[in-house]
């Protein structure tokens, strides 16, 4: 199991951890398995998305804002009732193939930590299966 720390600056973010997974991935000397990307916060989510146009990350944000408002009506007593229903929509997983010690994704394709409840420090936990 490996720990990653992913530190967000907004509100509301989506940050590209694919290099950094990448890193990690080569540090473990295995050339080929599929690893688990999971985030242990219930108010955070791990996806697969397009990584080439930043535009697909705005308007990825703008549809759950429309969707889930912050200022919207949740019984939740929190007052993030709209990160919750981000993360849960997004996934707080994903297990993806590796091969010769790379993510086997596509050439659009990125991995994606989001949190919706930022600005904080938070981790990514990485589990080879």
């Amino acid at each position: 199991m490996i720990i990653l720390n992913v530190k967000s600056r907004y509100k509301t973010e989506m940050i590209d951890i694919t290099a950094q997974v990448n890193e990690e991935i080569i540090k473990c000397g295995v050339k080929t398995f599929a690893v688990n990307i999971f985030s242990p916060h219930s108010t955070c989510g791990v996806f697969v998305c397009e990584n080439k146009d930043p535009n697909i990350q705005r308007d990825l944000l703008k549809k759950l804002h429309d969707f889930f408002p912050a200022d919207g009506r949740y019984a939740h007593i929190g007052g993030n009732g709209d990160a919750h229903m981000k993360a849960t929509l997004m996934g707080s997983s994903v297990i993806v193939p590796v091969e010769n010690a790379r993510l086997l994704l596509g050439p659009w394709q990125g991995l994606f930590f989001a949190d919706f409840d930022g600005p904080r420090d938070r981790q990514a936990i990485l589990t080879p299966l």
